[in-house]
């Protein structure tokens, strides 16, 4: 049980570090239209949120280090993917469906949270 916690954790790090990395470098300029002046604001919030993505894999990747020594956080870290995954399908609903590497993205969080979740209880 432990150990698949491990892997998961593991690939949800992975995921946190590339995409926190990823979207820290590159800002929310690299999204709009060329044309468009700087948008300070937007591009502050970005990489806010950027680094709070990055700093998620940090976060578990201490987890999956100590999990013969955490219980409930591991529910927590279950909670903040299911809601990513969450905020993903909000977005779905209001604006639209975007391409199929966003609906991937959606259902990995989906199962990646549950599996955190179930595993967690039958620990």
């Amino acid at each position: 049980m432990e150990t698949a916690l491990q892997i998961i954790l593991g690939i949800i790090a992975l995921i946190c570090f590339l995409g926190g990395v990823n979207l820290l470098t590159k800002g929310a300029q690299y999204f709009l239209p060329k044309e468009m002046p700087p948008q300070i604001i937007l591009d502050n919030a970005f990489r806010f949120l950027s680094g709070i993505y990055l700093s998620m894999g940090f976060l578990c990747s201490w987890a999956a280090m100590k999990i013969a020594e955490i219980n409930d956080l591991v529910y927590l870290l279950g909670v903040t993917v299911l809601f990513s995954g969450l905020g993903r399908l909000y977005s779905r609903i209001k604006i639209g469906k975007g391409s199929a590497y966003l609906t991937f993205a959606m259902l990995l969080e989906f199962v990646l949270a549950a599996s955190l979740i179930l595993l967690q209880y039958f620990r």
